[in-house]
């Protein structure tokens, strides 16, 4: 595995010790954090992977500032750290120094792919919400969050994975795909979110269905289950299914060498809405995952496909460093 971390880094032209040191940080939290899009980002050309890495270690980075279980800090206290890291983060953007290897990754794969810093700033911004915001009275209201918290990793994404056609539908299949991923998370973790005091669905909607916060946390608390919680949830993971039929026509618009990735991580994220129906909407108690069998089975013939795709591709340069298409995995 570290063999195959090292041939990553030269592939994508990182050199130096102290920045294939901040990206294999980077990696690391991606393996250990997401284990699907880690899975579907092996798919990549090898590339490509450090700069997935740098992108989603930054995002757990903060995560953990603000979202650890065993954290006990208060609101004060972490909305102190988010306001630290927002200017040493900026600074990075900009090409200043930074002591932190995650923020020299990501700032290093910025760089290279020109990503706008209104991005990043906009996820710290969702983030922020996440310690004094509780629950969203609207979808429309949980939309705003999850465009800082979801739909910008999308866009930060895409000039990785690359382009063809219309790069502004690219744009927003890959926003809402980024959505719907998150939507998928929302529904899988009900019981670990109120553990954390919020609820991510639509008030509303709930309502509807005549489930409010109380109901959540009455059958999370006596591990019971009840039929109005049930045909919610469906409502939603039906609401859910439309954004992932939203996004797919963007797989299309990417680089034939990125579309096994995405087609995969679209696929096993999808699978986790499958497992919360076979559950019968059992999720306030249980965290529903796709199985390991089912990942090879999705993932292996993706491999082919991207070692397909790899050898029909014309290796292109990066926007600031050499893209090796034909490195071996």
């Amino acid at each position: 595995m570290a063999d195959l971390a090292v041939r990553e880094l030269h592939a994508a032209g990182i050199t130096g010790t102290a920045l294939q040191h901040a990206y294999t940080r980077c990696r690391a939290l991606h393996a250990e954090h997401g284990r699907t899009y880690f899975l579907a980002t092996r798919l990549l050309t090898p590339a490509r992977r450090p700069a997935v890495h740098a992108l989603y270690g930054f995002a757990r980075y903060v995560d953990e500032i603000v979202d650890a279980l065993d954290d006990t800090r208060p609101a004060a206290e972490k909305l102190a750290a988010l306001d630290g890291l927002e200017p040493a983060l900026l600074e990075a953007l900009n090409g200043g120094p930074a002591t932190d290897p995650v923020l020299v990754a990501v700032a290093d794969t910025a760089r290279r792919y020109q990503l706008d810093a209104a991005l990043f700033t906009a996820f710290l911004a969702a983030m922020r919400m996440d310690i004094h915001v509780t629950d969203y009275p609207t979808f429309d209201a949980l939309a705003g969050y999850m465009y800082g918290s979801a739909a910008v990793i999308g866009l930060q994404m895409l000039p990785v994975l690359g382009t063809v056609g219309d790069r502004d539908a690219a744009a927003d299949s890959a926003a809402a795909l980024g959505v719907a991923f998150q939507l998928t998370n929302f529904l899988r973790d009900v019981g670990e979110d109120l553990d954390r005091g919020r609820v991510y669905l639509p008030a509303d909607e709930l309502a509807a269905f005549g489930v409010d916060r109380a109901l959540l946390s009455w059958c999370h608390r006596r591990r019971r289950p009840d039929p109005r919680v049930r045909r919610a949830l469906a409502h939603l993971v039906a609401r859910t299914r439309a954004v992932y039929r939203r996004a797919a026509p963007g797989i299309a618009l990417l680089e034939p060498v990125s579309r096994p990735c995405v087609h995969t991580a679209y696929t096993l994220y999808g699978a986790i809405l499958d497992h919360i129906e076979a559950a019968d909407y059992d999720v306030l108690n249980r965290r529903v995952s796709v199985p390991v069998h089912r990942r090879l089975v999705v993932a292996l013939p993706a491999l082919v496909g991207s070692h397909t795709a790899r050898r029909r591709a014309t290796p292109r340069p990066g926007p600031c460093a050499p893209d090796r298409t034909q490195t071996p995995s």
